[in-house]
């Protein structure tokens, strides 16, 4: 009984674990997985957003948001906009919206952590997805 004790506390206290290990925070700087800009994901309000602090390759001229389908919005500036917003958790999941300011399309978004050095960021457009791992900027 003894030896028993011990082992039954450190099952609840695994179990405890399991959920904050795949809630963690995102927030913080990431590096795209193709190495072309550099996305800091902070609180934005009530939710989580991820914007384009910095980008590793020559924007094109006019580095404005030309390829948005809304007019109204191609004047933005592409430094600083938001490529990911309302990010909530859900299921310890973070899902929201992704959009891709080289095409103009805006995606379903999930984003999950899978270590302290990488997430999993899934978009989908209607029942197609795509997944890629951004790693922990410096």
């Amino acid at each position: 009984m003894r030896l028993l004790l011990p082992l039954l506390m450190t099952v609840p206290l695994a179990l405890a674990g399991a959920p904050l290990a795949a809630s963690q925070p995102i927030t913080g700087r990431w590096l795209t997985d193709s190495k072309d800009g550099i996305i800091h994901i902070a609180r934005c309000g009530e939710t989580l957003c991820g914007r384009l602090q910095r980008s590793l390759v020559p924007i094109e001229p006019p580095g404005t948001d030309i390829k948005n389908p809304d007019p109204a919005l191609r004047e933005r500036r592409i430094l600083g906009l938001a490529v990911l917003t309302g990010l909530r958790l859900e299921d310890g999941k973070w899902q929201g919206q992704a959009y891709d300011p080289k095409t103009g399309r805006s995606y379903r978004a999930v984003v999950e952590r899978v270590s302290n050095e990488a997430l999993k960021v899934t978009g989908c457009l209607a029942i197609f997805c795509r997944t890629v791992t951004w790693t922990r900027a410096n």
